[in-house]
């Protein structure tokens, strides 16, 4: 079984495996399709996240596949199942897992390795996070349903309604996954972002105005917005959200600086402008279940955030190159890692936890 691993900054290498037994309640997934991912390009540029990963380690949490085999005590589910899973389950009993905020959940377990051929389930993500896929519903498709689930996350957080002036600082894949949602609402978006491609993308996904964030004349006017949503994860956006925002209006910070970022605020004008600050993080296991029904019944078109495939071989080559391109070459947005199907291949080693 291959595997990608990351070993630390800018150093991931794809590796022969041995498929050890499952234990009780978990579930082998063969990997039909993972995604890159801008959460993945942090992670390999700065070599961990500090909630999700430690180096070495595989890597990788957006995908899709079928079940190939289930460990003891393992009911409702069988061997050609088609199946979506997120990259956590939540505990279910503690203070945030009752109170319907699993994303917070004291004892939240990550699962990280979607570049391989296949991948080992634990029994808490199989009772929380298993979805099932429609036959209509395509694999690359329903690997969108994780980073959605987070979009929706954000929307929810928003508190987004029809009619809003929504301002979204970013025109990555989180962004524009946001411009989808909020038109779907009936909201009027503005998009603030680098690259052509990505903002023409933007404009095609229901943007009414899309600003060029590299030119003087593309600055958004501040006060204009109901609700500004910052999708990059930079300190000098986020500061920036908060000057652009209305007064008694709402901000997002969605996208995660590193760790150790400290950003310096208006204190004035937080206070007296009444503004309320929010900071969506992850998703729920009613959120990823929003978003694959999103996906399957074709309300959020995920084919068109797919915009090329790889072997798994190259993923190595396709984060450097993510690295090195400037924005304006950005064009694709994500890219569907296809690793072949039970590949024979001799066994180097146990894959790290």
């Amino acid at each position: 079984m291959k595997a990608a691993v990351l070993y630390g900054r800018e150093d991931v290498r794809v590796e022969d495996f041995t498929s050890r037994p499952l234990s009780t309640g978990e579930v082998r997934v063969q990997i039909e399709a993972s995604l890159t991912y801008g959460t993945d390009l942090k992670v390999f540029k700065r070599g961990y996240h500090q909630k999700m990963i430690v180096p070495p380690a595989v890597f990788g949490h957006e995908f899709s596949g079928t079940i190939l085999e289930m460990g003891p005590g393992v009911n409702g589910w069988s061997p050609g199942d088609r199946v979506v899973a997120a990259n956590s389950a939540p505990c279910g009993h503690c203070l945030y897992c009752r109170g319907n905020q699993e994303n917070l959940c004291d004892d939240l377990l990550f699962v990280n390795g979607a570049y391989a051929e296949s991948i080992i389930l634990p029994a808490r993500l199989v009772e929380k996070n298993l979805l099932r896929l429609q036959a209509s519903t395509p694999f690359r498709d329903a690997a969108l349903t994780e980073p959605l689930a987070c979009v929706v996350e954000g929307v929810q957080d928003s508190g987004l309604r029809s009619g809003m002036r929504v301002l979204v600082i970013g025109a990555g894949p989180i962004g524009l996954m946001f411009v989808v949602l909020a038109t779907n609402l009936g909201c009027q978006v503005t998009v603030s972002g680098r690259g052509k491609n990505r903002l023409e993308k933007a404009r095609a996904l229901g943007a009414e105005q899309v600003l060029d964030a590299t030119a003087p004349e593309g600055q958004p006017h501040p006060g204009a917005f109901d609700v500004v949503i910052e999708a990059v994860g930079k300190p000098e956006t986020w500061e920036a959200a908060v000057r652009l925002v209305r007064k008694g209006g709402t901000v997002n910070f969605f996208g995660g600086c590193p760790a150790g970022t400290a950003i310096s605020l208006d204190a004035s004008l937080m206070h007296y402008s009444s503004l309320r600050l929010v900071a969506s993080f992850h998703h729920t296991p009613a959120a990823c279940r929003t978003a694959l029904a999103l996906i399957a019944t074709g309300k959020f078109d995920a084919a068109g955030f797919i915009t090329g495939s790889a072997s798994l071989e190259d993923l190595p080559q396709i984060f450097a190159a993510m690295l090195t391109r400037s924005a304006d070459n950005r064009g694709g947005i994500k890219t569907a890692m296809l690793p072949a199907a039970n590949a024979a291949a001799p066994a180097a080693k146990e894959p790290v936890a």
